[in-house]
């Protein structure tokens, strides 16, 4: 191959590269214009209808009367999005798995938009039963990961599991993640906020691969958008089904990105406020006491007289350093 071949050849490259970007950035801005316009319809026709989500009677009591005013269901604009992501991935990169993948964290938000319409047309704390809804967590996961038959290890860098391991810790995975980050949402722009660190750090832990950017981007857009309006004081709240939606959607970077143990670096502040919850019960249930003046985590420190956006800030800046620091204890652990 001569000089002008070779020279002509790089300058595609970069261009393939150049305009794969612009594809990107494209989809990244899209997600978050189009997540900021979703979620402004929904806080007005909530508004309009008078939709908002009632208190738990046994909650931390701050600022009650407006966080019961404030409309719920946000996670609804990111399953919009997501099917938007479809299409776009069918039509541009015409990949073939992208309904697949998009699939989980779809599923796993209807069943939160279940429990959140329960809670609405009931006017109650009190949605869907606990164990009903696991059973449906269960379920969903179970066929997801059944139909992906992925293969993955514990980190990128690993060999394959078989699926004799993988199918059951990925189905444990995404249950545990939906109710993680489901309890965490507790604090404006909490959930949100940790979400968008998890990104950042699946990005240093995961494979990247170009189709795993583009959903990097989707959800990094329509995640900001979400955070513009649930930033303190919070205009709207994702409810059950942005949590749930959310959880599935680490599950599903992870497992398409080739490392499904990266959720508990990803997870750091979620897994901390699902096993303050499952603490408390435990020594309510087996002893008669309580560990936490109040759980999940966020609220111990409510109920102690922290102001919640020192609380919120705290707990982002706890999830980031823990993130790397497991992220970091994982490596030497494991290896590469």
């Amino acid at each position: 191959m001569g000089y002008t071949e070779v020279g002509a050849a790089n300058w595609l490259i970069f261009f393939f590269i150049l305009s794969f970007a612009g594809i990107v950035a494209a989809a990244g801005v899209l997600s978050l214009v189009g997540g900021l316009e979703l979620q402004s319809i929904l806080i007005s026709v909530q508004r309009r209808l008078r939709v908002s989500q009632a208190q738990k009677s046994y909650g931390v009591g701050v600022d009650a009367e407006i966080k019961a005013a404030t409309p719920t269901m946000g996670g609804a604009a990111f399953i919009v999005t997501a099917f938007a992501a479809i299409i776009a991935e069918l039509w541009l990169l015409t990949v073939n798995w992208a309904v697949l993948f998009w699939s989980l964290p779809i599923a796993c938000g209807a069943i939160g938009f279940w429990d959140d319409w329960l809670k609405v047309t009931r006017k109650s704390s009190e949605g869907f039963s606990s164990l009903g809804k696991l059973a449906v967590q269960a379920a969903v996961a179970s066929v997801w990961v059944m139909t992906a038959d992925a293969k993955f290890g514990l980190f990128a860098w690993q060999d394959a599991w078989p699926n004799w391991a993988a199918v059951p810790l990925t189905i444990l995975g995404t249950v545990g993640m939906m109710n993680a980050i489901n309890v965490t949402d507790g604090l404006d722009g909490l959930a949100g906020g940790a979400f968008l660190i998890s990104l950042g750090v699946l990005v240093c832990v995961l494979k990247i691969s170009p189709f795993l950017v583009m959903d990097f981007a989707v959800l990094l857009g329509m995640v900001a958008a979400f955070l513009f309006y649930n930033t303190r004081p919070a205009r709207i709240f994702m409810g059950d089904t942005g949590s749930h939606f959310l959880g599935g959607a680490l599950v599903m970077l992870c497992v398409e990105g080739g490392a499904v143990l990266a959720l508990i670096p990803a997870g750091f502040i979620f897994g901390l406020e699902l096993l303050s919850s499952a603490v408390q019960i435990a020594a309510i249930r087996g002893f008669g006491k309580k560990i936490f003046k109040m759980a999940p985590l966020h609220h111990h420190f409510q109920r102690a007289g922290w102001d919640e956006t020192k609380v919120t800030r705290c707990f982002l800046a706890v999830h980031a350093v823990g993130a790397v620091l497991t992220a970091a204890l994982c490596v030497l652990i494991f290896g590469r």
